[in-house]
């Protein structure tokens, strides 16, 4: 039996690009947001306030990023899957940190590997989610790990 388990995991630095990258395109969208960037494990790598975005975006883009990484597929699908599921839409919704609206991706190497995620908040769904999609363009990934 194996007592232990090697991780790829997002650098630091790639996790700092990926939130500037996330501002830049705000602020060609003329928007204000909070940016958040997590490893594998949820915890926070980077994270970035743009001047006057709304403060309780703050920890919906934290969480944003935490429900992507944790689960593997971007927030906005959790609708889909909360529709689907009875017993789901009664019980994830009461989860802590659980987000189910758009804004959050998950981040995967080239390989296919999840090694984090990126949360964004402050504009529209469809504007966070270019935001935190230019997040993953900036460090030369897509959403579904190219």
């Amino acid at each position: 039996m194996r007592s232990t388990v090697n991780q790829v995991n997002l650098h630091w630095r790639a996790a700092h690009q990926a939130a500037l990258a996330a501002t830049a395109q705000a602020e060609q969208l003329g928007i204000r947001i909070h940016v958040a960037v997590v490893d594998r494990a949820g915890l926070t790598l980077a994270y970035l306030r743009m001047s006057d975005a709304y403060l309780h975006s703050a920890d919906i883009a934290s969480d944003k990023a935490y429900t992507a990484a944790s689960f593997g597929f971007p927030s906005s699908a959790w609708l889909g899957i909360l529709e689907a599921n009875p017993a789901m839409r009664l019980g994830f919704p009461q989860r802590e940190r659980l987000i189910v609206f758009g804004g959050g991706l998950p981040i995967r190497d080239a390989a296919g590997e999840l090694v984090g995620g990126i949360g964004v908040s402050g504009g529209t769904e469809a504007e966070d989610e270019a935001c935190a999609l230019a997040g993953l363009a900036g460090i030369g990934l897509k959403p579904d790990g190219d």
